[in-house]
Formats: structure tokens, sequence, C-alpha cells
């Protein structure tokens, strides 16, 4: 299955993403179909851009964003939607003896 999901670039504490095409089970450090767009969340001002004729492409393929990824794309209005929640994982407590 086609996913577009965030890469992640850039130097330590200062990262950037790319929004790419992949396979699911591809790691998102090797090489992907395509770089639909990208992201910096450490920047002042909101840099975000996306290709939006090729992510609906992908779309219309059967590629499925990422959570992360479908709420970007919800905020840009580039498809319409209701945004997941973020899920919380909650921490296995280790007993010490």
């Amino acid at each position: 299955m086609l996913m577009i999901r965030l890469a992640r670039r850039g130097k330590k504490n200062s990262p950037f993403f790319r929004v790419a095409v992949s396979e699911k089970g591809r790691d998102t450090f090797g090489k992907s179909l395509e770089i639909v767009g990208y992201y910096n969340p450490v920047s002042k001002v909101k840099d975000l851009r996306f290709d939006k004729d090729r992510i609906l492409y992908w779309i219309s393929k059967g590629a499925q964003p990422s959570p992360t990824v479908r709420n970007l794309l919800i905020d840009e209005k580039i498809i319409e939607g209701e945004k997941i929640k973020k899920k919380l994982h909650k921490k296995s407590e280790k007993k010490a003896k």
C-alpha cells in the first residue's frame, strides 16, 4: 500500500520534513516514489508547501496519507474531512525489585 508521510531530514535539534509518497513497509530514509512537499516546524513563520495536484493524483491512485499528513492537508484545505486526534501511548511501568 502506498502512503503519503513525513520523512525527517535536517540536523540534530533542527528538523524539517519532506512529504513523500512511498510504500508503507519501506524506511522513510530510503527511496521514495515522489517528494510532494515539505514542512518545517522549527521556523518562526509557518513553512509548509504542498504540490496539490500531485497529492490529489496519488490519493486517486489509492495512496493513504498518514494521520499527521492528513491533518496538515485538512489545515491547508487540500482535502476535506475531520482531523484525526493524536493517540497517546501509555508507558509501561517497570516494577522496581
